[in-house]
């Protein structure tokens, strides 16, 4: 009895993906492919840290205590680093930054959430008095420039690290 009951409630209450735009029949293939798109400790994060450690500089990967859950955070606290993926965060001028022909109403609302919610948090780590930087996937691909880029934010001074991003 209750199991129908619940089943009936199911029914009647809209699906999220029909609340988001998303089509009902999603392709189960492009379903997969998403899913399997790495959250944390990605390709670009383990670049950009082991840059940092050839610097010198100690960091520590996605911190829950600060907003947003930077990807690296300097041991000090005093720079958090986000590595945005250039498809997902809409790199401005980016090759990558591409928007699927299908269900497009979607996924240019996922977009713009996705660049709101990096201004609000990185607003919040300002207010901190945190330092933020934002480091894109396509820069992790020139180990020059990105640890020349790493090495304009994070500067030595009198032993104590300090950042140079105010």
């Amino acid at each position: 009895m209750i199991a129908a009951a619940t089943r009936r409630l199911k029914a009647t209450r809209p699906r999220a993906s029909n609340i988001l735009g998303r089509a009902p029949n999603t392709d189960p293939a492009r379903s997969a492919l998403m899913r399997a798109v790495r959250q944390k400790l990605t390709g670009g994060e383990l670049t950009v840290g082991r840059v940092l450690r050839s610097l010198g500089v100690s960091v520590r990967h996605n911190v829950k205590s600060l907003p947003g859950s930077p990807d690296l955070v300097t041991a000090d606290g005093l720079l958090a680093i986000f590595v945005h993926g250039c498809f997902w965060h809409r790199h401005r001028g980016c090759t990558r930054t591409t928007t699927p022909k299908r269900n497009r109403v979607f996924w240019l609302a996922k977009f713009r959430a996705n660049v709101s919610r990096d201004r609000r948090k990185t607003r919040a780590l300002r207010e901190l008095g945190v330092d933020v930087l934002v480091i894109w996937e396509c820069e992790t691909k020139s180990l020059e420039k990105l640890a020349a880029k790493l090495a304009r934010a994070v500067g030595r001074r009198r032993g104590r690290l300090t950042t140079t991003l105010r």
